[in-house]
C-alpha cells in the first residue's frame, strides 16, 4: 500500500471473476465503499486499484466489500518480496488451471458419449430399433444419468455463481450459461420423467441433453484457453519479478555471509562476483566490472561500472568482482518501482473502454430480456406441435452466444500487453490513459540540455595556432594543469586528452582556479594559462589575429572558447560544447515522418539554440526561457489546439512535464522529473519516445480491433440466435455452435492482443 499526502493507494487481488459484468460489480461495490476516491478493476489481470482515503476506511473493509459482493480479495503488498507474492499467485492460478482442466476432460468424455447416443434418434431405423429393445424412456433416462454429473461437476461452479449474482441483485455471464443450459436440462427432465405432458398436447417429448452437455464442455474449452492467453498478457512483469535475486552475500565482521534478499538492509555492504545477479541498488566502493542493464534500459550493450558508480537489483554482473554498499532496498529499488508501475499501468482504465464498461454494465440484463421476448415471439408463431421445442432453442442460442466476455477482454488485454512491451524496452508507462493520449500527439518539446544534448560538455576543436610546439604537448601542458581542476570544462580536456591518448604526466605546481576565468600554475617548470580572454587580459598575454579568428569561427558556432598559453605566448584555442547525442537528428525526423512538429525549449541564448536546432532539422526554437517560464510555453502550444508532449530530464522541467498533455522524462533525470511524467524512458535517448509514440499507436490500433471484433460478433451473433433469418433463409444457429463462437470469440481477442508482444520498438 503506498500513502501520498492525505489519500492511499492499494492493489487487490480479486478471484471469482469471469466476464465484464462482474468487473462491472467489483468496481461499484469498491466505488461505493465510503472513504473511495476511486476503483479501477482489471479483468484481465484479475486485479484492483483502490484510491482512498486511511482516516475513512482501510485495506480490511475494502476486501470486505470484495467478498460481501461474492467475490474473493486479497491485498498485494509492494512492501515485501513481489516474487514470492507473484508466486503465489501464479501457484494458485495452477491449480485453478488444473480444476478446469479435469471439469472440462469430464465434461468432454460425457458430451462424447452423450451426443452420439441422442444422435440416434435423428435415424428413423435406429431410433425405432431402440424403441422396441429397451424403450425410449429408458435411453432418456439414461442420458439424464450420464448428464448429471456434467451439471453438478463440471458446470457447478457456473450455477453457484449465477446463484449468488441473484442473491446480489446482478446477472452475470454465469447467468446466461445457467438459464440457458439449465432451461434446456429442466426441458429434457420433465419430458424424460413426464413424456405424456408433452403427447397429449400433440408436442413431440425431445430431450436436449446433448445441448447441455456439449454447450458446458464447450464453454469450459474456451475458458481454458482463454487462462492460457490470459497467462500471455503478463508475461513481462512475471520476467520483471523474476529478475529478483533470491539471495545476496553481504560482509559481516569482514566474513561473507549469504542471507535471504528480505534481510539485506541500507548500509549494508554485498560482494557481488562475475556471472551473478546484483541483489539489490547501491555504490560499488570497490572493484570494478562491465553490467548487464538490459533489463532496466532495453539496451544490450554491457555498462562499465567503477568505484562510485551506482548498480540496481536484478541487473548481471559480466566480468569482474566488487563490493557495494546497499542504498536502496525491497521497494525502493529501481525494479520494485518499474513492477508498480507495470502493475498500476495494467490495472488503469484507458478513455475509450468508457464506453465498452458502459455496455457491459447494461449488457446481461438487455441479453436476458432480448431471449425473453425470441421465445416468446417463437412460442406464438409456431406450429403447436414444434413451438415449444423452436421456442426454446432459439432462447438457449441467445443466451450462450451472448456471453460479453470478449467485450471485457478487448481493452485490457491490449494494456496489459502493451504496457508490458514497453518495460520491456524501457518505457515506463504511468497509466492506460497515458498510453492512450500518446498516439494523438502532435507536438513534441525537447529540453536541449541532456536530451538533444549529452548534457555535459566536451572538447570538439583543439585548434594550434603556431608550429613553437607539437599538437601533443600543448594538449599534455593543459590536460596536466586541468588534472587539477574540478570545474566541468576542465574535465572536458582531461577526457579529450585520454581518448587522444595523451597522458597528463608533466608536474604541476603553484595551480591556481581563477573564478569565472580559468586556471593558471607552472607546469613542468613553464608557466601555464588555460581560460576565457579575461583570464589572458589579467595574465597580460597578447590576443593576437590568429587566435581571435580561431575564437570568432568557433563562437559563430556556438562552442565555448577557452586559450591554452604556454611560456606568456597562446599556443592553442580550444572549443567546448555540449555535443548532440548520436541518435537525436534520427529521432526528430522519426517524429516528423510521423507528422509531429518539434520544438526545441531551452534556457541558452538563441544563437546557441538555433546553432543545436539547425544540426537536428529543428525549426521553431524558445530560447532564453526561464525555468519557471517552460510551463507557460508549453501551453503556449496547447492554446494552438494541438495534443502536447513535453521531453526533459531536469528538476526545471518538472512544471513543464506536468503541464503537458504527456510528459515524458528522460531515465537519467532527476526523480522529480519522473513523478511529474506520464511516461519514463529508462535510456538517455530521443528514440526512445519515437518508440513510445509507436507503441501507443499500435495499442490503440489494438484495442480498436478487439472492440470491432467484440461489437461485429455480438451484433451478428444475437439476430442470428434469435431466428431472425430463419424466415427468409431456413437458418438457425444451433446452441452448441454459439457456445463455441461464444468461446472463441475471446480467445480471438487474447491471441490478438498478444500479437503486440512481436512489435518491434
Amino acid at each position: 500500500m503506498q500513502t501520498v499526502q492525505n489519500h492511499s493507494t492499494v492493489t487487490l487481488e480479486i478471484t471469482g471473476m469471469h466476464c465484464a459484468s462482474c468487473a462491472a460489480f467489483v468496481e461499484d461495490a469498491l466505488s461505493q465503499t465510503q472513504g473511495v476516491k476511486r476503483a479501477a478493476v482489471n479483468l484481465a489481470s484479475e486485479k484492483a486499484t483502490v484510491e482512498f482515503l486511511p482516516t475513512m476506511v482501510n485495506v480490511h473493509a475494502l476486501t470486505a466489500a470484495v467478498e460481501n459482493s461474492g467475490y474473493g480479495a486479497r491485498e498485494l503488498k509492494h512492501d515485501t518480496n513481489r516474487a514470492a507474492q507473484a508466486e503465489a499467485t501464479e501457484e494458485r492460478k495452477r491449480n485453478e488451471y488444473d480444476a478446469l482442466k479435469r471439469r472440462f476432460t469430464l465434461a468432454a468424455v460425457l458430451a462424447a458419449v452423450i451426443m452420439p447416443l441422442s444422435m440416434t434418434m435423428l435415424v428413423p431405423s435406429v431410433e425405432h430399433w431402440i424403441h422396441q429393445a429397451i424403450g425410449m424412456q429408458a435411453l432418456n433416462g439414461m442420458l439424464l444419468v450420464l448428464t448429471l454429473p456434467v451439471l453438478l461437476v463440471s458446470g457447478r461452479e457456473f450455477y453457484v455463481s449465477a446463484y449468488n449474482a441473484f442473491l446480489h441483485r446482478m446477472a452475470n455471464m454465469d447467468t446466461l450459461i445457467a438459464v440457458g443450459t439449465g432451461a434446456a436440462f429442466a426441458y429434457s427432465v420433465v419430458a424424460t420423467l413426464f413424456p405424456a405432458l408433452f403427447e397429449q398436447n400433440g408436442i413431440r417429448a425431445e430431450v436436449y441433453y446433448d445441448t447441455t452437455a456439449t454447450i458446458i464442455a464447450l464453454i469450459l474449452l474456451g475458458k481454458m484457453l482463454e487462462a492460457r492467453a490470459k497467462g500471455q498478457t503478463s508475461a513481462a512483469i512475471k520476467k520483471l519479478m523474476n529478475l529478483q535475486a533470491k539471495t545476496a552475500r553481504i560482509l559481516v565482521n569482514e566474513q561473507e555471509r549469504e542471507v535471504s534478499i528480505d534481510a539485506v538492509k541500507r548500509g549494508d555492504v554485498v560482494v557481488v562476483r562475475p556471472g551473478e545477479r546484483i541483489p539489490t541498488d547501491g555504490e560499488i566502493i570497490e572493484g570494478a566490472s562491465s553490467v548487464d542493464e538490459s533489463m532496466l534500459t532495453g539496451e544490450s550493450l554491457p555498462v562499465e561500472k567503477n568505484v562510485g558508480a551506482s548498480v540496481f537489483g536484478g541487473t548481471v554482473n559480466k566480468t569482474g568482482a566488487f563490493r557495494f554498499c546497499a542504498t536502496n532496498v525491497g521497494a525502493e529499488t529501481a525494479l520494485a518501482h518499474i513492477v508498480r508501475l507495470v502493475e498500476e499501468a495494467q490495472g488503469s482504465k484507458a478513455p475509450i473502454q468508457r464506453l465498452a464498461d458502459k455496455i457491459s454494465s447494461v449488457f446481461v440484463p438487455t441479453v436476458v430480456v432480448i431471449s425473453l421476448l425470441t421465445f416468446v415471439v417463437w412460442f406464438n408463431v409456431m406450429p403447436a406441435e414444434t413451438r415449444l421445442p423452436f421456442a426454446l432453442v432459439n432462447f438457449v442460442a441467445v443466451l450462450i452466444i451472448a456471453c460479453p466476455c470478449a467485450l471485457g477482454l478487448a481493452t485490457p488485454t491490449a494494456i496489459m500487453v502493451g504496457t508490458g512491451k514497453g518495460a520491456e524496452r524501457g518505457i515506463l508507462i504511468r497509466n492506460a490513459e497515458s498510453l492512450e493520449k500518446a498516439h494523438q500527439i502532435g507536438v513534441v518539446v525537447v529540453d536541449k540540455t541532456g536530451t538533444l544534448t549529452q548534457g555535459e560538455p566536451s572538447v570538439t576543436d583543439f585548434v594550434m595556432l603556431n608550429d613553437t610546439m607539437t599538437r601533443e604537448d600543448a594538449l599534455q601542458y593543459a590536460a596536466s594543469l586541468e588534472h587539477y581542476s574540478e570545474h566541468p570544462l576542465a574535465s572536458a580536456i582531461v577526457d579529450y586528452a585520454e581518448a587522444e591518448k595523451v597522458d597528463a604526466v608533466f608536474t604541476v605546481h603553484d595551480f591556481l582556479a581563477v573564478e569565472g576565468k580559468g586556471a593558471t600554475g607552472m607546469v613542468s617548470g613553464e608557466n601555464v594559462a588555460i581560460g576565457n580572454t579575461k583570464l589572458m587580459e589579467q595574465q597580460k598575454i597578447i590576443m593576437d589575429s590568429e587566435a581571435t579568428s580561431a575564437a570568432v569561427k568557433l563562437l559563430a558556432e556556438a562552442k565555448t572558447t577557452m586559450y591554452v598559453a604556454v611560456k606568456g605566448a597562446i599556443v592553442a584555442v580550444i572549443g567546448v560544447a555540449d555535443t548532440v547525442r548520436e541518435t537525436s537528428l534520427e529521432a526528430v525526423q522519426e517524429l516528423q515522418k510521423r507528422g509531429i512538429e518539434v520544438v526545441m525549449l531551452t534556457g541558452d541564448n538563441r544563437q546557441t539554440a538555433e546553432a543545436i536546432a539547425a544540426q537536428v532539422g529543428i525549426k521553431r526554437v524558445f530560447a532564453d526561457v526561464l525555468p519557471h517560464d517552460k510551463a507557460n510555453a508549453v501551453k503556449q502550444l496547447q492554446s494552438e489546439g494541438k495534443i502536447v508532449a513535453m521531453v526533459g530530464d531536469g528538476i526545471n522541467d518538472a512544471p513543464a512535464l506536468a503541464q503537458a498533455d504527456v510528459g515524458i522524462a528522460i531515465g537519467a533525470g532527476t526523480d522529480i522529473a519522473m513523478e511529474a511524467a506520464s511516461i519514463t524512458l529508462m535510456r538517455s535517448d530521443l528514440l526512445s519516445v519515437v518508440s513510445a509514440i509507436e507503441l501507443s499507436r499500435r495499442t490503440m490500433t489494438n484495442i480498436k480491433q478487439n472492440l470491432f471484433f467484440a461489437f461485429v460478433y455480438n451484433v451478428l451473433g444475437i439476430p442470428l440466435a434469435a431466428g431472425l433469418l430463419f424466415p427468409f433463409t431456413g437458418w438457425l444457429l444451433s446452441p452448441m455452435i454459439a457456445a463455441a463462437a461464444m468461446a472463441m470469440s475471446s480467445v480471438s481477442v487474447l491471441t490478438n492482443a498478444l500479437r503486440l508482444k512481436a512489435v518491434k520498438l
